[in-house]
């Protein structure tokens, strides 16, 4: 990570959960962002500190952060099929706040890849030449963007997803870890896509793919591998 990079701007995060921590970590040690505080809508606030930074009432943000000299990331993730995420988005937003993005050093972005604003891209995603990636899109670890493919709006794409060439994920939707999208897939929007879901074909609008858990079988571990207790 770029843990030398000059902090030029200012940023808050919205939330204080798990990804919000995450994002404290990756904007302090891998951004040109320095984090000065975290906010939460009032009936969440739950504490009032946070790696020794402020917590505070989203609906008082104005009141402690200038929107004119502090930008943000709403940290949330697929929640309500990413509408908390991109409700608190919009909300900051017309608060006059500016989104910020996170682009990890040690992700690999071709100089042509279309990046929407208020994105997260996390370490070890490709992404191809020509892809497009709408606003409020999270890649987790290690995906693959393949080229001429657009992921849109609102999208939060988990870890070790393949997107081949020339497919379109529409608005809203998740895809889970380790799915898989042949060449020329268009998936609707609102779809959810459960971990290791593959397909090669469209999908409609607001759909739901998911695999079965197998059944454990009946020898048990030890047993299978003459573990002698």
């Amino acid at each position: 990570m770029n843990k030398t990079q000059t902090k030029t701007k200012k940023i808050v995060i919205l939330g204080d959960s798990a990804f919000a921590e995450v994002a404290y970590e990756c904007f302090t040690h891998d951004s040109e962002y320095e984090v000065v505080g975290f906010a939460v809508e009032g009936a969440y606030l739950k504490q009032d500190r946070l790696f020794d930074l402020p917590v505070v009432a989203f609906e008082t943000l104005e009141q402690v952060f200038d929107p004119a000299q502090v930008h943000f990331y709403a940290a949330l993730v697929y929640t309500q099929l990413n509408r908390l995420r991109t409700r608190l988005y919009r909300a900051a937003k017309s608060k006059g706040y500016i989104p910020a993005s996170y682009v990890s050093s040690r992700a690999f972005v071709w100089g042509n890849v279309q990046l929407g604003e208020h994105c997260f891209v996390f370490e070890d995603n490709t992404l191809q030449p020509f892809a497009r990636i709408g606003d409020n899109v999270v890649l987790w670890s290690g995906n693959h963007i393949g080229h001429h493919s657009r992921i849109g709006d609102n999208c939060f794409v988990s870890s070790h997803v393949v997107v081949s060439g020339f497919c379109e994920v529409g608005e809203n939707s998740f895809l889970g870890v380790n799915c898989s999208l042949g060449n020329n897939v268009a998936v609707g929007r609102d779809n959810w896509l459960g971990p290791g879901v593959v397909l090669t074909s469209g999908t409609e609008p607001n759909q739901l793919f998911r695999l079965e858990q197998p059944e454990a079988a009946r020898v048990s571990a030890t047993r299978f591998f003459r573990v002698k207790e």
